[in-house]
């Protein structure tokens, strides 16, 4: 079992022992997902399994921020955000945004010259270290530069 899947777990343990009610339903959640995944997979899942599922969570949450946002649903976007925060503790540390515009500095002067060639060669250095929405930002104000 990976670390990151038995650390959940014991969360969800203590969360439910606490009486802890939105940590709970967010954790049981985010379990039944990684068991979804470990379905499709056919094995168990590794960390970076759990961490992908983690991911999509945030994703998931945060569009629903964006929609609860232009609804005018604070509450509900409170709430989403909250669950951000609380996901975001299982993730690795993230990369700042100097180590991200060094490596597409370097994709581009290696002769990525368009935003998907870019996106190629730097997403995989990072993957699970920093959001891919932040890496395209970049790549564009960098291949903005340049032209």
């Amino acid at each position: 079992m990976s670390a990151l899947l038995a650390r959940l777990q014991a969360d969800l343990v203590t969360a439910r022992k606490a009486q802890d009610k939105p940590r709970t339903l967010l954790l049981s959640t985010i379990l039944a997902d990684i068991k979804n995944k470990k379905i499709e997979l056919r094995r168990d899942p590794v960390d970076e399994d759990v961490i992908d599922v983690v991911r999509k969570g945030i994703k998931k949450r945060r569009e629903s921020i964006e929609a609860y946002d232009k609804g005018g649903r604070a509450d509900l976007s409170a709430k989403e955000r909250a669950e951000v925060e609380a996901l975001e503790q299982y993730l690795p540390a993230q990369v700042n945004a100097e180590e991200i515009r060094a490596a597409v500095r370097a994709a581009i002067a290696a002769g990525a010259a368009n935003i998907g060639a870019v996106m190629g060669k730097v997403m995989p250095q990072f993957k699970g270290r920093a959001d891919g929405g932040a890496i395209n930002a970049i790549a564009r104000e960098e291949l903005a530069a340049r032209t």
